[in-house]
């Protein structure tokens, strides 16, 4: 059988990582997470400007057509050898992870419903929406305490592309969405939701998902 593929999208720090993760545990050995992130594109060693002064939020940040050609490949039955991104190196390691087809594919990241070609490949989109100000106190609080940046780097980078970028391609994306999230709830509440949904979707086989 053709594999599921499910789209989940939404701003940084929406908690669309976390649902994510829980459906793909919960789908156990059916299930298999995609990030958008691994497909960065790798920065030039050339570069003298710091990590932090390029946009990593826009689509063109992105080799999305890797990601394409590989959801092609998995939709075909083969095994790909999925990019791993170096987040402290900006680059991508020597060695990625090599994975064959599974009846659910979990694609996420915030630009995943943003990108037309990517968008024609889901079979049920998910949007998970969260305040400005909520996304902003998670981010500090994450790279802050996990990635050992100060809130005053976070905070610039949030208002210098973050933002804008979240304004300007990921929130429009929302309305390609099949079912919109409030990532403010409970977990446990939203993964029933999503759990629900998912289970109809594939009980009808990819089929009219939105039904």
């Amino acid at each position: 059988m053709r594999p599921l593929i499910i789209g989940m999208a939404g701003g940084t720090a929406s908690g669309k990582s976390t649902l994510a993760r829980g459906l793909v545990a919960e789908l156990g050995p059916s299930g298999l997470l995609i990030g958008h992130d691994r497909y960065y594109r790798p920065l030039d060693p050339s570069e003298t400007a710091p990590a932090t002064a390029h946009n990593f939020d826009h689509p063109d940040s992105l080799e999305t057509s890797l990601l394409i050609t590989q959801l092609e490949a998995l939709l075909r039955g083969e095994e790909v050898v999925l990019p791993r991104y170096d987040f402290a190196s900006h680059r991508r390691a020597p060695e990625g992870d090599r994975i064959a087809p599974r009846p659910v594919l979990v694609v996420e990241g915030i630009l995943v419903l943003a990108v037309p070609a990517l968008r024609e490949y889901m079979d049920y989109a998910v949007f998970v929406d969260a305040p400005d100000a909520i996304r902003l106190q998670r981010r500090v609080a994450r790279d802050t305490t996990l990635r050992g940046r100060s809130r005053e780097a976070v905070v610039e980078q949030y208002e210098g592309s973050v933002r804008p970028m979240h304004d300007l391609f990921v929130e429009p994306s929302r309305r390609y969405a099949d079912l919109v999230i409030d990532g403010t709830l409970p977990v446990p509440g939203n993964m029933k939701i999503l759990n629900d949904r998912v289970t109809h979707c594939i009980s009808r086989g990819g089929r009219g998902c939105a039904d």
